[in-house]
């Protein structure tokens, strides 16, 4: 049976509390009732998802250093989240900016990208994909360079509510 999707992430935060306020109030991530008795523990659901819930934070305490992957040890780099248009990539950006939580905009051609750091330094990518019927040669010839991200150039070029489309592999794979 092939995989087909992530379900959910899991993550150790220092304070659990906090880290619920931070993808509620920026990233519109609800809290859901049900932690299963575990203290300490908290389970959300993103918006618009049918899955029971899509992230889950541990807390392990204040006293928690960084995590060193990607620096000094192999570890997760980032989680990626998908929104539905540009409009959602766009409020996103100012939430995130207003949380001085944004870290990055890239543009990889067929996907938009933003980059944010929850408040443990976790990194996460939300991205909006140019549906299938909008990629163009150029588009596809540049899919490995990462050049910053224009976002009026993309809402003008797109439109601000164009639903995104399929990963690009799935794309192909269906060629």
């Amino acid at each position: 049976m092939p995989i087909h999707r992530l379900n959910h992430a899991v993550l150790f935060v220092r304070d659990v509390a906090r880290s619920v306020g931070f993808y509620r109030d920026v990233l519109g991530f609800t809290p859901i009732d049900g932690s299963g008795g575990l203290r300490g523990a908290a389970f959300l659901r993103a918006p618009g998802s049918t899955n029971d819930h899509d992230l889950g934070l541990f807390q392990i305490g204040a006293d928690a250093g960084d995590s060193p992957a990607g620096r000094s040890t192999v570890g997760l780099y980032h989680l990626a989240w998908e929104v539905d248009t540009l409009t959602d990539l766009r409020q996103l950006a100012t939430a995130l900016a207003e949380h001085d939580a944004l870290v990055g905009a890239s543009d990889h051609s067929t996907t938009k990208s933003l980059y944010g750091r929850d408040p443990d330094g976790l990194e996460f990518e939300i991205a909006w994909i140019v549906p299938a019927a909008l990629l163009d040669e150029d588009a596809l010839r540049g899919r490995m360079r990462i050049k910053p991200l224009d976002l009026d150039r993309e809402i003008a070029r797109y439109g601000a509510d164009i639903p995104g489309g399929i990963g690009i592999s799935r794309l192909a794979a269906a060629q």
